[in-house]
């Protein structure tokens, strides 16, 4: 099981103006911001729900490679609210809200590249 995953971005002002607006269809915000002088290097954003952030943003060297999070929705509603939200905040298409059959019949996803490039995905996995 994962507890929490941390991203490195080299902005980030915009990365919480992108995370803020993306985020909130799905119910997660920033629950926690730990400041440099409390980490000795770069501050850090923890984003989550429920009282607990497991979605951490930093500033720093853009990594290279590919990152790919997927954040649960509740429903399909939530899925298109969250590609609306991140795209109207400066996502880039990286695969709109829609049926993904090879992974399973009921696999709904949505799919915006954040201001680093990183592929953000929303994803019900309900019928509905």
């Amino acid at each position: 099981m994962l507890d929490h995953i941390g991203v490195t971005v080299s902005d980030v002002a915009k990365a919480k103006a992108f995370y803020d607006a993306a985020l909130t269809p799905l119910g997660i915000g920033v629950m926690m911001q730990v400041t440099a002088e409390q980490t000795g290097g770069p501050a850090f954003l923890g984003y989550g729900s429920e009282g607990r952030p497991y979605f951490w943003v930093s500033g720093g060297d853009r990594i290279t490679g590919a990152l790919h999070v997927a954040f649960t929705a509740k429903d399909r509603a939530t899925v298109d609210a969250f590609y609306a939200a991140a795209m109207a905040a400066g996502g880039a298409d990286n695969g709109g809200p829609g049926i993904r059959a090879h992974y399973h019949p009921n696999y709904y996803g949505a799919f915006v590249l954040d201001p680093d490039g990183h592929n953000i995905e929303a994803v019900c996995h309900t019928p509905q």
